[in-house]
Parts: structure tokens; C-alpha cells; sequence
């Protein structure tokens, strides 16, 4: 409610259209986002990002937003890092490292400061994915996956940082005001080992990607010099509810598993609609999404990390992993999926 608030003065919405976005706002399924700019849920007079003026005159540059990404990205990162390894795997272990992001890039990048915090060999391997959307984790794991099988002792580390906030536009568009409902910062780690070393966690099946040319244009993430625009139209969820049972259905054909095989669904929470359009066209009755709609309630969108967020919370259930199915969506349209077992 708080970044309502600010969304409602900053737009310039009169009374009408300041109901609808409030309207917008309590069914969006997301009931708190975190960011790494304080002023969303501060008084004008405090704020320290935007400037204090009617009409955020001057308006923060690519440069001043990048300049916010390269201080508060490492740390973050960090901090998912250690949540990740939690004192059971010793950095210095760490054979091969994998950044991800779409929220922010620079030369040396967010993989060298990360090193350097961490304390990583300068020997490491390292890697960056960037600019490919929210389902750039599926593509990192991938890529982690491959080197694994590839080399025994491989220990892969992954991190997922976004920081979508930087990148608020104050036209009062559709796609403006889309981006500041659902998006929020975070990030996420996961590392990954050979399936021979003496581990808990799940195994990785098999990887699957297709892309749907109808939504091309449908969902897009673009550079400017006031940030980074995000297209995102009302009918993409339809899209995806169109046709996301026969992927899935192509997706587990490969790994030789049908739909009904499948014990937990790790779907990218992109938004409300998307969950309800995945909802329906699985014919779902049971619940088969609550830890995606849990990580959208907590969190909302946080684009690559969110899939991470769903997995971990699923992790955390201690439940058995008979078949887990995973799904993320992004601009192309692309769904990428990935299967795996406990």
C-alpha cells in the first residue's frame, strides 16, 4: 500500500484512475515487495533517489540507476550466497561461478565483484547470463547441469540478482504501471554438484525450450536512457493458457513421464494471471501452485530469482520428490523447463 501511494502522486491520477490502480493493486495476489530504493515508501522530503520535485525533474539516467545496481547488486548477492552454501560447502571449493541478471550489467560485472567479496579463487571459471528475462535461472541451471556432467568435481555456484525497482518509468502507461505492480528485488543461489557426490538435494532429468513466435512482441525488455522499458500485454496469459499443457506434455515426453507424473509443479510466478492461466489449463483443482502464488504474495515478480524462490520453498517441505516440473516465461515468448526427482 505504501508503493500505491507513491505511484498514485507520482502518475498524477485523478480520482477515478486512482480507484482502478488501487483496485489493480489489492488483487494482484502480492501483498509485499522489497527494493533497494527506500524512497517508494518514504515522504518526498526523504527521499534520496528521485528527485524531491512535483515531476521527478531531473529524472534519474541509466547512469545514476546502474551506479545504484553496482553498489547494491554484490551485496545482495552475497548474502544469497551464504544462504545458499549455509557453512556445509567452503567457498574456496567453488570450481565454476554464474551470474544472472537483466536488471543491470557493467565491465568488470557483478561475476568479479562477487569473486572478490567471496573470496573465490581467481582461477574460477566464470560465466555471466544477462538481459534474457525471467527464465534466465532454467538457462543457467542448464549451463551448470552440462558442466557438471562434463567434469566429476565441478562445483557449480548460480546467482540470480534483480533489482526491477531501478527501473521505474513514471509515464502512466499500461506497461508502466504493470511493471511497478508485480516487480520486486531479490536474489537467489543454488549450487550444483555431480549426481555422484554424496549430497542431499534433487536431482536434474532433463531440459526443454520452446518459444511461442504469437508472443513476440507481447513481452519485450529494451534499453533507454531512462532505465530499462518492459513490455508486458494483457495477452500474454491467455497465450500461455492456450498452450501450456502441450508443452508441458512435449517438455515431459522427452524425459518419458506424462503430466499426471508429476508431484510438484515450480512455476515462475509472473503474475496472478499467469498462475490462474496456468491454473487453467492444466485443469488444476488441488493446490498443485501454492508455493507459486506463495512466493508472488511475499515477494511478487523478481523475474530471474523467482523460480529459485519457488524451488527453495518446495525444497523446504521436506516432502518426497516423486517428478518436479519446472516452467519460466520470458521475452520471445519463451517457456523454459527443466524436470527433476529427489
Amino acid at each position: 500500500m505504501d508503493i500505491l501511494s507513491f505511484m498514485q502522486n507520482v502518475y498524477a491520477l485523478n480520482e477515478v484512475e486512482a480507484r482502478k490502480l488501487r483496485f489493480l493493486y489489492s488483487h494482484s495476489g502480492i501483498s509485499q515487495r522489497y527494493s533497494t530504493i527506500a524512497d517508494y515508501t518514504r515522504p518526498l522530503p526523504e527521499w534520496k533517489f528521485y528527485p524531491q520535485t512535483e515531476n521527478l525533474e531531473p529524472f534519474p539516467s541509466l547512469e545514476q540507476r546502474m551506479a545504484v545496481y553496482h553498489k547494491q547488486a554484490p551485496a545482495l548477492s552475497v548474502d544469497a550466497i551464504r544462504d545458499c552454501l549455509n557453512h556445509t560447502h567452503q567457498p574456496k571449493n567453488i570450481t565454476h561461478l554464474i551470474t544472472v541478471s537483466c536488471t543491470g550489467m557493467s565491465a568488470p560485472g557483478l561475476d568479479l565483484q562477487v569473486m572478490e567479496l567471496m573470496d573465490l579463487e581467481k582461477t574460477i571459471f566464470r560465466t555471466s547470463i544477462n538481459f534474457m528475462g525471467c527464465y534466465a535461472a532454467i538457462h543457467a541451471l542448464k549451463i551448470g547441469d552440462a558442466i557438471c556432467k562434463s567434469d566429476k568435481q565441478a562445483q557449480v555456484l548460480i546467482v540470480c540478482t534483480e533489482l526491477c525497482t531501478l527501473h521505474f518509468q513514471r509515464e502512466a502507461t499500461v506497461d508502466n504501471m504493470t511493471s511497478s505492480l508485480i516487480f520486486g528485488d531479490g536474489a537467489a543461489a543454488v549450487l550444483l554438484l555431480h549426481d555422484d557426490a554424496k549430497e542431499e538435494g534433487l536431482f536434474i532429468d532433463k531440459f526443454y525450450s520452446e518459444i511461442n513466435p504469437k508472443g513476440k512482441r507481447d513481452m519485450a525488455w529494451e534499453l533507454s536512457s531512462s532505465g530499462f522499458l518492459m513490455t508486458l500485454s494483457g495477452y500474454v496469459p491467455d497465450l500461455i493458457e492456450e498452450d501450456f499443457a502441450a508443452v508441458a506434455g512435449r517438455a515431459l515426453a522427452k524425459d518419458g513421464t506424462l503430466i499426471d507424473d508429476v508431484s510438484h509443479w515450480c512455476i515462475h510466478p509472473g503474475g496472478k494471471r499467469i498462475l490462474q492461466a496456468i491454473h487453467k489449463s492444466l485443469d488444476f483443482t488441488n493446490g498443485q501452485l501454492q508455493c507459486s502464488y506463495d512466493v508472488l504474495n511475499e515477494f511478487g515478480n523478481l523475474s530471474s530469482a523467482s523460480i529459485l524462490f519457488v524451488l527453495k520453498k518446495m525444497m523446504e517441505q521436506k516432502r518426497e520428490v516423486k517428478k518436479l516440473f519446472g516452467a519460466a516465461f520470458g521475452p520471445g515468448l519463451t517457456v523454459e523447463t527443466f524436470t527433476a526427482h529427489r
